[in-house]
């Protein structure tokens, strides 16, 4: 077999696999958590041994591996074949046979009892150690004590091997399959017998497709009640994907039809079964029963029962009298703050929760900016975080404090999931600052209030008219609209942001009125309208708009970085916000 060029490894559809097989000579690194594995193997044809990654659930020198998978030029380590699938069977050839047993995968034999056994048995040793154990005791040094512990080890091992070629042969992929196997262990095959479908619920990275593929397999009906149970949360996940929590019973019925060909009765007792069981939530919203995702359901409640005590509750700085700190702050600032903005501090400082909303250009950063120097002063320690690494970035510029993004605030926790901060271990804070909080879903947005200290305040400022999430949820928009929550909406647009024509046109959209498309007269424009005739004429126009005109109108050369092109927006529109700045 030659060996394939580099640009083999351009290849990814799944026609391209190539397979290969051979003997592990070193297992260069093995991950038990999840698998992940770096083989150097003795393939057939190559002269030097391939270098293999894939995963398994254990692997061992001597072994035999078929793979397939694809040829990839690693920068650092050369030609190395990628495997998507990847069996291990034990060793057939006495050099193999001596590799595995010493390679130390069964307990209770090393590097020296592995020869005694090879030599002693020969290709028949897996055969002895199985079915005949009580023959070991043939090799000088083996007690009944090792023995047991050979069994034992055998056993355990062929578990293992069982459960993987059943997996693989039902359809999953090799770091799949062990993920399953180290989530069931040895009841992986009637566990995914009897159930299939609980694999999209146990088990991160598999989804109702993969599980309803297993189940096909297996020979479970399409119509079976096993599947449909399963396909309304497939359905309401589908929902999450457009942004909703849940659905009315109706619509998820008639989705979850559509999705699975499933009849109506059918569905409607899997919902039934599914809300006994506690999987699914039926609520009622403006009159119409509604299924949720019991996660989501309980994020809900529990983003309204916290800030329900927040604007119950009095902020822990205590009094203070704005009359006299609004003046100080605009002195401190250098600004002069419009009655809206004063009105807006005021009720900030007397608040232990106040959402802050406007569209652009009416404020809202120079309002925050205010409120944070009023209470800084006073030792307030405060947390300012954005959904996003830029939004984050931009905020800390504005306040001159730092930013996080949201979940660096709330330090992901990867190995465990979900965030080291919560009720357990909340933020160090008494005022938490949340900006571009339109981009906040529901769950994040419950990960943050629970992470709250109960003493500290909290400051929400966003426009329900930007970004939305892009999980599920409206939670901005949803706080305003029920009225449970005192809200400072800003709506004059001040001189600065009203020579910007993004900013008119962006309050012309949200006043239901067309944009002002005609540029003027005298240029200098931040807006320009762009027509093009189709999806590939407008991809062309981006890039020449990125690539010409932007470099060319602000004087920006392709090897400036980001600080001197943001410097030289900047000037051009006198501070404003470039991250709106169109060419």
């Amino acid at each position: 077999m030659p060996k394939p060029t580099p640009s083999d490894s351009t290849r990814s559809a799944a026609e391209d696999r190539e397979p290969l097989s051979g003997l592990v000579e070193r297992v260069t690194y093995h991950n038990p958590e999840n698998g992940y594995c770096v083989l150097r193997v003795k393939v057939r044809g190559h002269k030097d041994l391939v270098t293999l990654v894939g995963h398994a659930a254990s692997i061992s020198p001597g072994e035999y591996i078929q793979a397939s998978g694809r040829w990839e030029q690693h920068r650092e380590h050369g030609p190395q074949f990628r495997a998507a699938f990847l069996r291990a069977a034990p060793p057939t050839t006495l050099e193999g046979i001596e590799k595995y047993l010493g390679s130390g995968l069964i307990k209770g034999i090393g590097p020296v009892y592995g020869r005694k056994l090879a030599r002693a048995f020969g290709e028949a040793v897996f055969d002895v150690i199985e079915t005949q154990p009580q023959r070991l005791i043939e090799v000088p040094g083996i007690g009944p004590k090792r023995i047991a512990k050979i069994t034992r080890a055998w056993a355990e091992q062929k578990i293992v091997r069982e459960i993987m070629v059943f997996l693989q042969s039902h359809g999953v992929g090799t770091s799949r399959a062990v993920r399953i196997f180290k989530t069931y262990g040895a009841d992986a095959i009637p566990l995914v017998t009897e159930n299939p479908y609980r694999l999209a619920r146990d088990i991160r990275g598999i989804g109702f497709r993969t599980a309803d593929t297993i189940a096909e397999r297996l020979g479970i009906p399409k119509d079976s009640m096993i599947r449909a149970r399963a396909g309304v949360s497939y359905a309401l996940l589908e929902a999450v994907s457009n942004g909703h929590c849940g659905l009315p019973e109706d619509e998820l019925l008639t989705l979850a039809g559509e999705l699975l060909d499933i009849p109506q009765p059918t569905l409607a007792e899997a919902v039934r079964l599914e809300i006994a069981e506690g999987s699914v939530v039926a609520d009622t919203v403006k009159e119409r029963r509604c299924i949720f995702l019991m996660h989501l359901w309980h994020a809900e409640r529990e983003i309204a029962d916290r800030l329900t005590a927040l604007v119950d509750g009095d902020p822990s700085w205590g009094v203070i009298d704005a009359g006299k700190a609004i003046p100080w702050a605009e002195g401190k600032l250098g600004i002069a703050l419009a009655a809206s903005q004063k009105e807006a501090v005021a009720k900030a400082l007397a608040s232990k929760v106040l959402v802050v909303t406007g569209g652009p250009g009416v404020g809202k950063t120079t309002l925050v900016r205010s409120i944070l120097t009023i209470l800084t002063a006073k030792g307030v320690r405060v947390a300012l975080c954005a959904p996003t690494g830029r939004a984050a970035k931009r905020l800390s510029e504005t306040t001159g404090l730092e930013a996080r993004t949201v979940h660096r605030l709330l330090e992901t926790d990867p190995a465990n999931g979900g965030f080291r901060r919560g009720a357990e271990a909340p933020l160090e804070c008494d005022l938490l600052v949340v900006d571009e909080t339109s981009m906040v879903d529901v769950p994040l947005m419950a990960a943050l209030l629970r992470a709250l200290p109960r003493t500290a305040a909290a400051l929400l400022v966003g426009d329900v008219d930007q970004l939305p999430s892009v999980g599920a949820g409206q939670v901005l928009a949803d706080v305003i609209g029920s009225g449970a929550v005192p809200v400072a909406r800003l709506s004059e647009i001040f001189r600065q942001a009203a020579e910007s024509r993004i900013v008119i046109n962006a309050h012309r959209v949200n006043a239901g009125r067309m944009p002002d498309l005609e540029v003027p007269a005298e240029g200098g424009s931040d807006f320009y309208f762009v027509a093009a005739d189709d999806p590939e004429d407008g991809a062309r126009k981006v890039v020449e708009i990125v690539r010409e005109r932007i470099p060319r109108r602000f004087g920006a050369q392709s090897g400036e970085n980001e600080q001197a092109v943001r410097s030289k927006l900047n000037s051009a529109y006198g501070g404003n916000r470039t991250g709106r700045t169109a060419a």
